[in-house]
């Protein structure tokens, strides 16, 4: 039987006996139909994963903590993706792989280009549903760092963090990764389908942010996301 992985935002500590939430405990008992007295993995965020044997799953799980392990899948580049918020599915998917990549921090952005545009009243059930969908790439890759997935960001927002380190990703520039300097951390702005406007581009430039392009051949917005976060996890992460 595979290792099940379950993350749930509450304090783990060796020895002590703690419940499933109502989701998790659904999961493990309806959909996986696990066993009483085998071992899962659950996480909390903390770096650290949790053996926890399975008591009994009957109206509530509960739980014995068994041990306690630091986990080392984290890549030793902070790496940051501001992808300009794409249609449907394709931001599930860009999400779900940017996690399983390694990224550290994912913030939607409201580009000029972006065919979506949440109103106020939706944007918290999406952010809800995104951050689902990271929480679940990181109980199936193996992390136990939960990665935030941001408030959709204005341009302008993003351009005022300091110490970015910045990188735009456009088919225009001319240095690849191979001619940037290696870092520890990085920012890596991405539009959406329609890629980013000229102004959009220039703006992030006077920031401080460096082009970037990836090859000869023009990319769709997830094919360059998740090429660009590889090839970065390639030469400065792990």
């Amino acid at each position: 039987m595979k290792t099940i992985r379950l993350y749930q935002n509450t304090p783990f500590a060796e020895g002590m006996n703690t419940q499933l939430d109502k989701e998790n405990s659904h999961h493990l008992n309806k959909v996986l139909r696990f066993p009483v007295g085998k071992n899962i993995t659950v996480f909390n965020g903390d770096g650290f994963d949790y053996i926890a044997e399975v008591e009994n799953a009957k109206q509530t799980t509960n739980l014995k903590i068994i041990s306690k392990k630091a986990n080392n899948t984290e890549s030793k580049l902070d790496l940051t993706l501001a992808q300009g918020i794409a249609k449907g599915e394709k931001m599930d998917f860009l999400i779900q792989k940017a996690v399983e990549l390694g990224v550290t921090r994912i913030i939607p952005m409201k580009l000029e280009r972006c065919v979506v545009r949440l109103s106020e009243e939706k944007i918290q059930k999406k952010i809800d549903h995104w951050q689902k969908i990271a929480n679940h790439a990181c109980e199936q890759s193996g992390r136990s760092v939960i990665v935030n997935v941001s408030y959709p960001t204005s341009l302008d927002e993003l351009l005022k963090e300091s110490g970015h380190n910045g990188f735009v990703l456009h088919h225009r520039a001319i240095d690849g990764l191979t001619q940037a300097t290696k870092s520890s951390k990085a920012t890596l702005l991405i539009g959406p389908e329609g890629g980013l406007s000229e102004k959009e581009i220039t703006d992030s430039e006077n920031a401080g942010y460096q082009s970037l392009l990836l090859g000869k051949r023009v990319l769709r917005t997830e094919t360059a996301s998740l090429a660009a976060i590889a090839n970065m996890q390639l030469l400065w992460g792990s």
